[in-house]
């Protein structure tokens, strides 16, 4: 489901009543946890965070004109989905963030190459989702990209 907005706000207005309280609460623990330097902003019609050009002029390689992209989060038809482009790049973030989510009481994971879905909005771990959120740094991400990109 790609919502057309125009802004944050308007993005989060026009999610489904039935998910737009897990958007509101994920983009809470995202703002409180993400490290400076990302900045939130509409990115491929999702909301979004990302390394400014103002930190990395460079941009995203197959699109300089975008800036480097890190999280999105986004209400899909069917669930709602955190993509997180460290998990696909890190494989010992993923291997901590996997190991940590069995640990609860929860479903079993769905989770794609950088992309965690989430049912039910009151199946989201939000406390994980904050911790995992934190362990990059704008720095961290910019060499990780980097290196996955030699």
């Amino acid at each position: 489901m790609k919502l057309k907005a125009d802004s944050v706000e308007d993005y989060i207005a026009k999610v489904p009543e039935d998910k737009r309280p897990g958007i509101i609460k994920l983009r809470e623990i995202i703002r409180k946890n993400i490290p400076q330097g990302f900045t939130e902003t509409l990115s491929y019609g999702m909301i979004g965070y990302v390394v400014p050009h103002s930190i990395y002029p460079s941009g995203y390689h197959t699109n300089p004109k975008l800036p480097l992209p890190f999280l999105n989060i986004a209400a899909q038809k069917n669930f709602i989905a955190l993509y997180h482009m460290g998990l696909y790049a890190n494989p010992d973030l993923l291997k901590w963030f996997k190991t940590e989510y069995a640990k609860l009481p929860l479903n079993k994971l769905d989770m794609g190459k950088s992309c965690i879905r989430f049912k039910s909005p009151a199946k989201i771990p939000f406390d994980l989702i904050g911790v995992l959120v934190s362990k990059m740094s704008v720095q961290e991400w910019i060499d990780l990209y980097e290196n996955q990109m030699r």
